[in-house]
């Protein structure tokens, strides 16, 4: 096939990108990113990043060693993100966590520096638990669950961190009925010693969450999660809603119990959700924020001050870049978000520990650089434009 060949252009910034159709086409980038650092958290809206990590690009990721991680690249970012007034929510699934990623000997080390850290700075942080640290088959009961979870709940409060409950394949196999679940998520909310959050996890995420609550229905497995908040409505702060259903995110938000808080893991239609109604709003607990961290906390403060018209228009911008980001197959996200990383120079490579930065094509890239620019989030248009050139030349792209 005979490459396309563009005109010469006269800006240095420009750049040749690719689409679908196989056709290349000239862009030029805007000005760099103008948002700046805001003075501590939001007031109107608790949001937390699930950020992701940097490892060391040398290191073997063969299957069964142990990953590393770039540890100080990881806290810096987290120091990014504390900057723009978004929390840590440390070891997620952003975070490569599990198969192929990291292990719990890793995930601890992470999480203790991560609090530190968080401490230091005065940034909010809350860490996932789970019984990934346990081998797949593992449980015979859900006391084997419960027991499992405990172990890294545990650890997460002897550092000081604060809970956010994981979703867990273990119990998803061995679950026969939401009294189950209800068991299990009531006996962990009863010893954490602050207000935890659970994650509700759709299957559009993770397939294998099919069923979880112990209904295939999710008006069944609503009610589910609703008992569980009004049993332990003193011990939950809140519910990480991740369906991508936003009318059922907000009449799920309204059913709660008074003071038990929504964070929405809806990476479409967060804005909205987000900004709320007249009958209230959900927080945020979201991968997106990882990207778009200058321009949400910048739209966090216009709604600390009352300006839902700057707020909306700072964040309606970022949309398209996290439509294209999180389109499905949605799980290969991280990608994206690695990816922008490199771009604005929070990392000094485009590698990650699992493989998974060619989890995504060379359009899908080339589309994340332009919809990144348009929303303003390239703070170094020159180091973008040179290193998506490297990306691309590695693609064959001329």
């Amino acid at each position: 096939m005979e490459k396309t060949k563009l005109p010469e252009s006269p800006n240095r910034r420009a750049l040749s990108l690719p689409s679908a159709d196989g056709s290349l086409s000239l862009y030029t980038p805007g000005p760099a990113s103008e948002f700046a650092p805001v003075d501590g958290p939001s007031r109107s809206r608790i949001s937390y990043a699930a950020p992701h990590v940097v490892c060391e690009p040398l290191a073997d990721y063969t299957p069964g060693l142990d990953p590393k991680l770039d540890l100080e690249g990881t806290l810096a970012f987290r120091r990014h993100l504390w900057s723009y007034g978004i929390g840590v929510a440390e070891a997620m699934d952003t975070s490569e966590r599990g198969a192929g990623g990291l292990g719990w000997d890793e995930t601890k080390e992470l999480i203790r520096l991560s609090v530190a850290e968080a401490k230091s700075v005065g940034g909010r942080i809350v860490c996932g638990v789970g019984d990934d640290h346990r081998p797949d088959g593992y449980a015979s009961s859900i006391k084997d669950v419960i027991k499992a979870y405990e172990e890294q709940l545990a650890f997460v409060e002897s550092v000081g961190g604060r809970v956010v409950l994981r979703v867990s394949h273990e119990l998803a196999r061995i679950a026969r009925t939401a009294d189950d679940y209800a068991k299990v998520y009531g006996s962990l909310l009863s010893q954490a010693s602050e207000p935890a959050i659970f994650h509700w996890l759709g299957e559009l995420f993770e397939p294998k969450m099919a069923g979880y609550w112990g209904a295939q229905d999710p008006e069944a497995a609503l009610q589910t999660v609703l008992g569980i908040a009004r049993d332990n409505r003193q011990k939950l702060d809140g519910v990480k809603f991740s369906l991508l259903d936003r009318e059922l995110e907000v009449r799920f938000r309204r059913e709660l119990p008074e003071g038990v808080r929504v964070y929405t893991g809806d990476d479409f239609d967060y804005t909205e959700l987000m900004k709320g109604d007249d009958q209230g709003y959900s927080h945020g607990l979201l991968g997106v924020l990882d990207p778009i961290a200058p321009a949400a906390g910048a739209a966090f403060r216009a709604l600390d001050e009352g300006d839902k018209e700057r707020y909306q228009a700072l964040m309606a911008a970022t949309v398209p870049l996290a439509k294209r980001m999180f389109e499905p197959p949605s799980w290969r996200y991280k990608t994206g978000v690695v990816f922008l990383a490199y771009l604005n120079g929070h990392q000094d490579h485009f590698r990650m520990m699992s493989g998974q930065e060619g989890a995504r094509s060379i359009v899908h890239l080339s589309d994340l650089f332009r919809l990144a620019d348009e929303a303003r989030l390239l703070c170094d248009p020159e180091l973008a434009v040179e290193r998506m050139q490297r990306t691309l030349a590695l693609s064959g792209v001329a």
